[in-house]
């Protein structure tokens, strides 16, 4: 028996069908989860009813083996609020994420996880916490019920270096149950592994985050689709993240640092090269008995090269800001313009 077939016509008014501006968004990826789909969109569904706001909810498969996208079109054709986006393979979750993304709707968009380990409930207290005005709302689940060597401490270790490196200190950056309101997502592109980043890019447009503990439930059903594999790539993005935290707007420094000490190794072989040669210091060798003379004209040639990307990576951000006429600046709220 389906769970709409017992409910009162109060729940079943409550529910409704999506409008073109619901006041919430959830976006779940899917990938093979055909056992958790049902059960966890009965509690989805429990959960928005008694929040009594307009809401829409988009399963995003992403290219399930299984039966998932089958029970996906069975919930769509009994839920009014519910849209299935299909993706033509596996892209993985960050795109997946990113086509929840651009579909919503929306005021407040919340992520979530398609394996039941997010709990629906917890939507209520990450909308309260917006309320309070907060832009991004990130869960951290602290009794995390996961593997301890191969998933929490890794886990930790993680977290520890993101919030170092991205200046927004979080329990949990993997964690998918977030709440967002839509502007702090406008203009935030994903790719890689980005998507457990989000706060962080949410940040430095101004907005303002914070995080409250969630539930956070065993895996019952299913398979994991994580593993240790993901964390190189999450060093990866993170050099990338750092990059555009510190240099985005000013590559040449980082390439002109580059350029400046290969001069100076440059110089010094060059100094050590003449000493050996005309002091015989520390002892005496002529140009050819000695590797530093190639080396000092190798370091003087990746000198010159480094300062040359970096003049290119300067004019690259100045055409990818002005011909897309992208502000290097953020503004939260104009007074007195409307005079």
């Amino acid at each position: 028996m389906s769970v709409y077939e017992k409910e009162t016509p109060t729940a079943q008014l409550a529910r409704g069908p999506a409008s073109d501006s619901p006041d919430i968004s959830v976006f779940l990826p899917v990938l093979n989860e055909e056992p958790n789909l049902r059960p966890l969109h009965e509690k989805l569904d429990r959960a928005l009813t008694q929040l009594g706001r307009s809401a829409e909810i988009i399963y995003v498969d992403d290219g399930s083996t299984d039966g998932s996208l089958a029970v996906l079109r069975e919930i769509a054709a009994q839920d009014p609020r519910v849209r299935v986006i299909a993706l033509r393979r596996n892209y993985g979750q960050t795109p997946a994420m990113a086509a929840g993304i651009d579909a919503a709707r929306g005021e407040v968009l919340i992520p979530m996880d398609a394996d039941l380990q997010n709990d629906p409930a917890d939507i209520a207290r990450l909308l309260d916490k917006i309320d309070e005005g907060y832009d991004v709302v990130s869960g951290w689940r602290k009794n995390r019920q996961d593997k301890l060597f191969t998933r929490k401490i890794p886990s930790m270790i993680a977290n520890r270096i993101i919030s170092w490196i991205g200046g927004v200190p979080l329990h949990d950056y993997g964690c998918s149950l977030k709440a967002y309101r839509r502007e702090s997502l406008a203009d935030v592109h994903l790719y890689g592994e980005m998507h457990r980043f989000i706060p962080i890019y949410a940040s430095w447009s101004g907005a303002r985050v914070t995080e409250i503990p969630v539930e956070h439930h065993a895996r019952t059903m299913g398979q994991s689709k994580y593993g240790l594999s993901r964390t190189i790539k999450v060093i990866f993005d993170l050099m990338t993240i750092k990059f555009m935290a510190s240099y985005q707007t000013k590559p040449l420094y980082v390439f002109g640092w580059c350029g400046l000490l290969t001069f100076v190794v440059s110089f010094l072989c060059a100094v050590f090269a003449f000493l050996m040669k005309y002091a015989n210091w520390p002892h005496h060798a002529d140009f050819i008995q000695t590797p530093l003379p190639v080396l000092t004209m190798v370091m003087l040639v990746l000198g010159i090269q480094f300062f040359l990307m970096g003049l290119l990576a300067e004019m690259q951000v100045r055409t990818y800001h002005e011909s897309q006429q992208k502000a290097v600046y953020a503004v939260r709220e104009r007074i007195g313009f409307d005079k």
